[in-house]
């Protein structure tokens, strides 16, 4: 209500003990009886403020024994330290109380950039949301600078990205191309690529495109979403139950825009483990790479294949062969299906731990170099190779950015560590997760051009 109501009360000239406590209760009968005729809160008459001006008025008769007497100087400087509430105050305050959460709640600060008129005070919005699911990360406050109503998530690793189409505009056009030279000094300027990671958009998903109920259980992690125009849809008899066809993976473009090189997908958990193995058969994908532990801290991948056989959605999957390297196993698969028979080759690299980054660099290379061995052996018609971690972001982008910038050191002699994350990110939100990841493949590709310009010198 906008109105204020005033209420005049005239006090008798003097006025007895008694008479001044049926004063007291009067004035506080006529706030209430306002208040239930109006609707509204009138400015409080607090006890404190009749039992001055009485005491002013009236002397201090009125008082016990015991009470403390102070001169009209304290008695006013006491009045100035007295909380005051406007109306507005009040009532705001109530509506607090009686809606606060008592579950604790992560603030997401939306500070609008656009012009706002002067009547406009919401300069600055707090909505507040539930702790956004990093994956272990110590982030528990998410700043958001886009337009207030832009939900892009921005937790991992809490980077101020540029709005949407900003994004999308840096994530086609960042290029930064390094000479051996240029990416030796690159490899040693932490400041600089700090600031070259945290300014590049990550690109998530906003969770409101995937609003289809029964999906949680197919997400390991509920803000780890699929870009929606390069998400690897499944084959099923019913298009139009969207659960059948969802699987949490992208397809990713490889070294010279070659469509579809990668899949990058998240560690398959006990509700998804059919669904992976569609995929693979889908796919006709010769390679899987597994850049995790089944726990760290807690499950970050289910155990999906057998110790010897087992068979998911049709799909007959045998163990041949498993072969301990120093950091990494693999194992030979034979998969049958409808008559059909192929070979799969799973690489498990266990030296990497989660958010992180390995303490040395060659067996990394080591890896990548394995695996491109093996994918120029697989079949003419094979797909995608596919790479997983927990979620499908941190680790696996660098596993597939530093296989895509080792073919580009050897044909081009240079190499555009930033473009790659772009383009990766463009298809899959948050790959190469952390900074220090990003440090980690300037380390190990300038380690790979030491490598190869030794190998040329010998």
């Amino acid at each position: 209500m906008t109105g204020e109501c005033t209420v005049t009360i005239c006090l008798p000239l003097r006025l007895s003990s008694q008479g001044y406590w049926v004063f007291f209760f009067l004035a506080r009968f006529i706030y209430l009886l306002t208040d239930l005729l109006t609707g509204s809160f009138l400015t409080l008459i607090s006890p404190q403020v009749v039992h001055m001006v009485c005491k002013w008025r009236y002397g201090t008769s009125l008082w016990s024994s015991g009470t403390v007497i102070r001169d009209v100087g304290d008695r006013r400087q006491s009045v100035s330290r007295q909380p005051s509430f406007t109306l507005s105050e009040w009532t705001d305050a109530q509506e607090d109380l009686l809606d606060m959460d008592p579950v604790p709640q992560t603030p997401v600060f939306e500070i609008g950039t656009d012009t706002r008129t002067e009547a406009d005070a919401a300069t600055l919005t707090v909505t507040p949301v539930g702790l956004q699911e990093r994956r272990g990360s110590n982030v528990s406050l998410t700043l958001d600078m886009c337009t207030p109503g832009c939900t892009e998530p921005y937790g991992y690793g809490a980077q101020l990205s540029p709005r949407d189409q900003s994004a999308q505009e840096y994530l086609r056009q960042g290029t930064h191309v390094l000479t051996p030279a240029m990416l030796h000094t690159r490899a040693m300027d932490d400041q600089s690529l700090q600031a070259e990671f945290y300014e590049t958009p990550m690109n998530f998903v906003d969770p409101k495109e995937y609003n289809y109920p029964g999906l949680v259980r197919k997400n390991r992690y509920k803000t780890i979403l699929p870009n929606t125009h390069s998400r690897v849809i499944l084959k099923s008899q019913d298009e139009e139950d969207f659960l059948l066809t969802y699987i949490n993976g992208n397809y990713l473009k490889g070294y010279g825009d070659e469509e579809c090189a990668y899949i990058a997908t998240q560690g398959p958990t006990v509700n998804t483990v059919g669904d992976f193995w569609r995929m693979v058969w889908q796919e006709k994908s010769p390679i899987i790479v597994m850049i995790t532990n089944l726990e760290e801290k807690n499950e970050k991948c289910a155990e999906y294949w057998p110790e010897d056989t087992v068979t998911h959605e049709g799909i007959e999957i045998t163990v041949v062969t498993v072969t301990q390297e120093d950091d990494y196993s693999l194992r030979v698969f034979t998969l049958k299906c409808g008559g059909e028979e192929r070979s799969l080759r799973q690489y498990w690299y266990t030296s990497w731990p989660d958010q992180k980054t390995p303490d040395k660099a060659p067996p990394l290379l080591e890896l990548v170099q394995e695996v491109e061995r093996a994918r120029e052996e697989a079949p003419p018609s094979s797909g995608p190779t596919i790479v997983h971690c927990s979620a499908g972001i941190g680790r696996t982008g660098c596993f597939i950015a530093t296989s895509i910038l080792c073919k580009q050191l050897r044909t081009e002699g240079v190499v555009d560590i930033l473009r790659t994350t772009c383009q990766l990110r463009l298809d899959r939100g948050g790959m190469i997760q952390t900074c220090e990841q990003y440090q980690f493949v300037h380390h190990v590709l300038s380690l790979y051009e030491k490598q190869l310009s030794h190998t040329a010198e010998e």
